[in-house]
């Protein structure tokens, strides 16, 4: 994939650091995941693995996939560790040009904010076409910048009614199982304990 500002900004944020997230799965996967039902997996912008490796360990089959070639190596090294390599294919794609092929019981988009211009509803509508029938969609978001991302101040953070709205899909074969805020309790780059607002989006689309 040739680089463009897109790739090349996300590489520059994770080769600044040797690791960049935690490696624990987001809070909202870990509670909303084992509530449903399907084997195979999309995780939209998984940087380092965090969340495509928690569903392998509890047995998703996974695509993982990221713009940013660094997170994507640092994310097998990490399933390799866990040992679920087996169940995950991370593959380098970005997003504002291309797609994952294939169709999933549940497609993931966790916080994929950007500080480079997107047309994130686009992507949110191509990731609703790749969820199986029965499946569902499940979009978290930031609901406003956390206090160190200091890039991200000037970045819109649309509410889970307005994500919902751009997706603009078929009533009759889609529900929303969900549309609403949490808080969560967050500790930043410098230890600092901050309570985080997320939305969470959860849609169902309806069985063949």
């Amino acid at each position: 994939m040739p680089p463009n500002e897109h790739h090349t900004t996300w590489e520059e944020h994770y080769s600044a650091k040797p690791q960049v997230w935690s490696g624990k799965v987001n809070a909202q996967l870990a509670a909303i995941a084992p509530t449903l039902t399907g084997t195979r997996a999309l995780d939209l912008g998984c940087g380092e693995g965090g969340d495509a490796i928690w569903l392998a360990e509890h047995g998703w089959t996974v695509v993982g996939t990221d713009v940013s070639r660094t997170a994507l190596a640092r994310a097998r090294a990490a399933a390799e560790a866990r040992g679920v390599a087996d169940r995950i294919d991370f593959v380098q794609h970005d997003l504002t040009t291309g797609f994952p092929d294939g169709s999933f019981d549940l497609v993931s988009a966790h916080f994929l904010h950007s500080t480079v211009e997107m047309d994130r509803s686009a992507i949110l509508r191509r990731a609703a076409q790749a969820v199986a029938p029965g499946g569902v969609l499940l979009i978290v978001d930031h609901a406003a910048a956390p206090p160190w991302a200091t890039k991200m101040h000037d970045h819109e953070f649309p509410t889970a009614e307005a994500v919902v709205a751009g997706l603009a899909l078929d009533g009759d074969q889609w529900r929303q199982i969900r549309a609403d805020s949490v808080e969560r309790a967050a500790r930043g780059p410098e230890g600092e304990e901050v309570t985080l607002v997320d939305n969470v989006i959860l849609l169902g689309r309806e069985p063949a």
